[in-house]
């Protein structure tokens, strides 16, 4: 059974950095996508970044403030946010394109991470 497990949200101040973790485990042969989306109240959840074979795609609302990375041996992807803003805050969710061993590639999502971003 493959989890994705999300670590590192909390409550930032206004132009404040938080880094936030997901780590997928469980019975993974290949790993493809790999990405953040994030839901604030009362609206749709929205794509922030995304990485698949060295590239990477951002929403514009965060393009320059937010940076997503890989760590492909860790089965883990990374999303740095600098300059906070209020209309930041949501929660992160952690979204993969994952091949199980045996089967075909699904999407797989995370739990969820609030990130709070308020003075």
């Amino acid at each position: 059974q493959v989890r994705l497990v999300e670590s590192g949200g909390g409550l930032v101040q206004p132009g404040g950095s938080l880094g936030l973790s997901c780590a997928a485990s469980g019975s993974i042969f290949s790993i493809n996508v790999m990405g953040w989306y994030r839901q604030a109240p009362g609206k749709q959840r929205e794509l922030v970044a995304i990485t698949s074979g060295g590239s990477t795609n951002y929403a514009d609302s965060v393009k320059g403030r937010f940076t997503i990375s890989r760590d492909n041996a860790k089965n883990t992807v990374y999303l740095q946010m600098n300059g906070l803003k209020p209309e930041d805050t949501a929660v992160y969710y952690c979204n993969g394109e994952i091949q199980p061993i045996g089967t075909y590639y699904r999407w797989y999502w995370g739990q969820g991470t609030q990130v709070t971003v308020s003075s």
